[in-house]
């Protein structure tokens, strides 16, 4: 089975919040699973085959740029998730209320990409994919505004980076079988969450959601193939 993690801003300036943790622990994590069998992956590839790793970092944050080197030395292979909102507006914050008191105490780390910063990614061999338009809790919505987040997204990352956007990762990891079958009807090959239980589809497909509070062992204990999600 393949190994998708989850990611989320790589800034050690970024106080105590629990989505970020600096570049040298990500090459650090990385390169301890490669050394325990594991081979970088596309999103297909790790898909289809066995015991293949691919990275992701959900909310585009500025600060991912510094894994580009990271990835490169690895040859570790990555999708980042963008809302089209934010982007839109230059690269502002999330507007969510989960990151009032983060975007209080550290403005700076709270912004995310613009496109000319996804369209640089994208040229480097990153993917781009969705992460709706302005991250809300999808399972809360109507079908009209649920198909309104996936389309509106998906459409706008394609006419900015001129390249199909195939892949949708739900905000805050949450999905049910509704949402799912929007995403599936509005054209993405796959959509990922967080870890869960039951077998994994091209539409609830789980990732290892990685944070600051994960040391070493509790990491390997998490990416274990007795107690980790596969896909």
């Amino acid at each position: 089975m393949s190994l998708v993690l989850c990611y989320h801003a790589l800034s050690a300036a970024w106080g105590p919040c629990g989505l970020s943790l600096a570049p040298e622990e990500l090459e650090r994590q990385l390169a301890a699973l490669l050394r325990r069998g594991y081979r970088p992956g596309t999103v297909e590839e790790a898909l289809g085959g066995r015991r293949r790793l691919h990275v992701t970092f959900d909310d585009a944050y500025r600060s991912v740029e510094a894994a580009m080197p990271v990835l490169e030395r690895l040859g570790v292979g990555a999708t980042v998730f963008a809302c089209a909102g934010p982007a839109d507006a230059g690269g502002g914050p999330l507007e969510i209320p989960e990151l009032e008191a983060e975007a209080a105490v550290f403005p700076d780390e709270v912004l995310t990409m613009d496109w000319d910063a996804l369209r640089a990614l994208a040229e480097h061999g990153i993917e781009v994919g969705s992460h709706t338009v302005s991250h809300p809790h999808l399972a809360r919505l109507g079908d009209e505004e649920i198909g309104r987040e996936l389309r509106e997204s998906r459409a706008r990352i394609e006419d900015e980076l001129g390249r199909p956007c195939r892949y949708l990762a739900y905000p805050y990891g949450e999905s049910d079988e509704r949402v799912r079958r929007i995403a599936r009807d509005t054209g993405y090959a796959a959509a990922f969450g967080l870890a869960r239980g039951g077998r994994p589809d091209r539409y609830a497909l789980p990732r290892i959601g990685v944070y600051r509070r994960d040391s070493p062992l509790r990491l390997r204990l998490k990416t274990s193939p007795l107690t980790g999600a596969r896909v």
